[in-house]
C-alpha cells in the first residue's frame, strides 16, 4: 500500500527527571532521548518501520534539526521526495520533561509566530490512503481534490476553523477528548456512560458521512459498529513515558484501515500499539514492532494471525462524501450547534446498556 502523511513535524528532546523541577533550582540531567517529532512524520515513521510505503509531505529548516529529521525516516524506508526545506524558518524543537516517578509528561514547543507552510502541493504518486494532522490546509485539501475515491484520515486534536471544515471531507475523523467535548458541547463522565453517548451523537449529526473514531485517553477508544456505539478498552501496562503514544495510535490505524481491517480490529491493534509504547522512554524509540503487536493481539484472543502480506487489493470507498471545494472558493460556517436524534446504544466490553435520555430540566446540558 501507498500512504501519504501530510502534516507538521518538530524535533523532540526528551530529558527523563526524578521528579518536576522545583523553580529556582539547578539539575543535572544524566540523559536525553532525541528525535523527530509530529504527529504526521511520526505516523510516516510508524508505517515505514512496519513495512508500508510511506510518504511523508511537510517542511523542516536548513538546520542540523532538518537534516536529523530527514535521515531519521529515511532509514526506515519513508519517502522524503515530498519533504521541503525552509530557509526562512528554522525546524520546531520541543523540549519533553518526562517524570520517572509518575509516568507523566510536560512539554515544551519552542516554535515561532510564524510556522513554515508547505508551498508546492505537488503529488507524482497515488496513494491508496491519505493521512493528515490538518495543520497543512492547502496540502490537505489539495490532496483531497486530487484523489477524491481514496481512503482519507483525519487527526482531529484540536478545534479550529481549518480543522472543522476538513472534518466533513475524509473517511475517518479520529479526533481527541478533548475535540469531542468542543465541538459537541457536552463534558464527558466515564461514571455516567449517557454522556459518552450524548457527545458521539452530537459529532455524528454534525458529520453524518463520516467514520467517527473519539480516543479516550488511557481508557480506549469510542467508535460505532454496527448501529451501536462502543468503546474499546485500551491495555493494561506501567506508564513510563506517554508521550506519542496518540501518534502511535493514529500510525497504526492507519496501517490497519490501508490493509482492510474492519473498524473494530483496527481500533483493538491501535489499542495495544498504544499501550505497549507507553512501557518505554520517548517517542519514537517507543514504537513496537509490527510483530510485538500482532503477538500480543494473538494472546489476547488466542489465535495464530500472520502480518498482513504486502500485495493488497486497491481500496475504494463509496461516493457518499460531498464535493470538495476549490480552496480558494471555500466560505467557512460559523460552527453551529448539533442536534440530537439518533437512537442508539452503548457497549463496554460487549455488554449494551440502552441510551439514558437527559433529564427535562437541564436545557440539554450534562
Amino acid at each position: 500500500m501507498t500512504i501519504l502523511s501530510i502534516g507538521r513535524t518538530s524535533f523532540d528532546i526528551f530529558c527523563p527527571v526524578d521528579e518536576y523541577p522545583v523553580e529556582g533550582t539547578k539539575y543535572l540531567l544524566s540523559e536525553k532521548i532525541e528525535s523527530g517529532g509530529g504527529t504526521a512524520a511520526n505516523v510516516a515513521y510508524l508505517l515505514g518501520k512496519w513495512g508500508e510505503t510511506a510518504y511523508f509531505a511537510g517542511v523542516v529548516g536548513s538546520d542540523d534539526y532538518g537534516n536529523h529529521i530527514r535521515k531519521e525516516l529515511e532509514q526506515v524506508m519513508v519517502k522524503t521526495d515530498m519533504m521541503e526545506t525552509s530557509y526562512e524558518y528554522g525546524t520546531p524543537v520541543s523540549v519533553i520533561l518526562v517524570n520517572k516517578k509518575n509516568g507523566t509528561r510536560t512539554r515544551f514547543d519552542v516554535v515561532g509566530a510564524t510556522q513554515p507552510q508547505l508551498r508546492k502541493y505537488e503529488y507524482n504518486i497515488t496513494p491508496d490512503v491519505i493521512f493528515t494532522d490538518g495543520k497543512e490546509y492547502g496540502a490537505t485539501i489539495n490532496a483531497l481534490n486530487k484523489f477524491p475515491k481514496k481512503i482519507s484520515i483525519l487527526d482531529a486534536g484540536r478545534v479550529d476553523r481549518d480543522l472543522l471544515e476538513l472534518c466533513k471531507y475524509v473517511t475517518y475523523i479520529v479526533c481527541s477528548k478533548g475535540f469531542a467535548e468542543a465541538v459537541s458541547g457536552l463534558k464527558i463522565d466515564y461514571n455516567n456512560s449517557a454522556t459518552l453517548v450524548q457527545v458521539y451523537k452530537k459529532l455524528k449529526d454534525r458529520y453524518p458521512n463520516n467514520n467517527i473514531v473519539v480516543t479516550l485517553e488511557n481508557m480506549g477508544a469510542m467508535y460505532s459498529f454496527d448501529g451501536e456505539i462502543k468503546i474499546m478498552p485500551g491495555i493494561k501496562t506501567k506508564v513510563v513515558d506517554p508521550s506519542c503514544a496518540g501518534d502511535i495510535f493514529h500510525g497504526a490505524f492507519v496501517y490497519c484501515i490501508a490493509n482492510g481491517f474492519d473498524l473494530e480490529k483496527a481500533i483493538t491493534y491501535s489499542n495495544i500499539a498504544a499501550g505497549l509504547s507507553v512501557g518505554k522512554m520517548g517517542g519514537r524509540t517507543s514504537i513496537p514492532n509490527l510483530k510485538e503487536v500482532i503477538g500480543y493481539y494473538n494472546q489476547k484472543f488466542n489465535i495464530v494471525e500472520e502480518p498482513p502480506k504486502e500485495e493488497k487489493k486497491e481500496i475504494t470507498v463509496e461516493e457518499q462524501l460531498p464535493e470538495i471545494p476549490d480552496p480558494s472558493k471555500i466560505v467557512i460556517p460559523t460552527p453551529g450547534v448539533a442536534q440530537t436524534g439518533i437512537e442508539s446504544t452503548f457497549s463496554i466490553g460487549g455488554a449494551t446498556i440502552p441510551v439514558i435520555p437527559p433529564s427535562n430540566n437541564n436545557n440539554g446540558n450534562v
